[in-house]
């Protein structure tokens, strides 16, 4: 499963340490590293580097909560510019996936299939990022475009996003963006990240 990246691609990730990462306010990043693995732990971390169009690669996995029911159930997100998050969670086993679980844009599009594993086992989103375009009064002309696999299996496809998700760092849209990672209170792990910056198509505006 594990994916190598390719020679253009940052390492934001280096499975070490948390140096390209920090909290929300900027403060150092206290999640837990062990083994090449980093464990949430304290509050979202997000990146340091800004991104605009990109391909990112990650591996996550859920913890086992038999007892746990919907969004207690393994909760975190990826949140790509630090402003559109794709829920993780262990949706394992859901016939009809929502827009909550797992896969999801949160609150926006549910994924075309559930193509969760069970939890404790490695998982992967690769994400296809294309930035909104902007006039320069910073208005909107052309949304984000946004194609995702889950475990090598198509989830969205090329879809529109109407505009940033909740819990955002901010509504800058015409900005780039860190990669963040949600803590939402459960001991999800992470590992292998990293993000290849892609050709900017379609406006001078970045």
């Amino acid at each position: 499963m594990t994916s190598a990246p390719p020679t253009s691609a940052s390492i934001v990730f280096n499975n070490k340490d948390l140096s390209n990462w920090t909290q929300r306010d900027g403060a150092p990043a206290t999640w837990l590293v062990a083994d090449g693995i980093m464990t949430v732990a304290s509050g979202d971390i997000m990146t340091k580097e800004l991104f605009t169009d990109f391909r990112l690669h990650l591996e996550f996995m859920t913890p086992d909560l038999p007892e746990a029911t919907g969004q207690a159930k393994g909760n975190s997100g990826v949140f790509l510019q630090g402003r559109y998050e794709v829920q993780v969670l262990d949706s394992y086993g859901i016939e009809v996936p929502g827009k909550g679980d797992c896969g999801a844009i949160y609150d926006q599009f549910a994924p075309l299939v559930n193509a969760c594993k069970p939890p404790l086992e490695w998982q992967t989103y690769d994400v296809f990022f294309r930035a909104p375009r902007c006039n320069e009064d910073n208005q909107v002309v052309d949304p984000v475009r946004l194609t995702i696999l889950q475990n090598g299996i198509v989830i969205h496809n090329n879809i529109q996003l109407p505009g940033v998700t909740g819990g955002a760092t901010n509504q800058n849209v015409w900005e780039s963006g860190p990669l963040l990672l949600q803590d939402h209170g459960d001991l999800l792990k992470y590992r292998n990240i990293w993000i290849e910056p892609l050709l900017l198509e379609g406006s001078d505006k970045y």
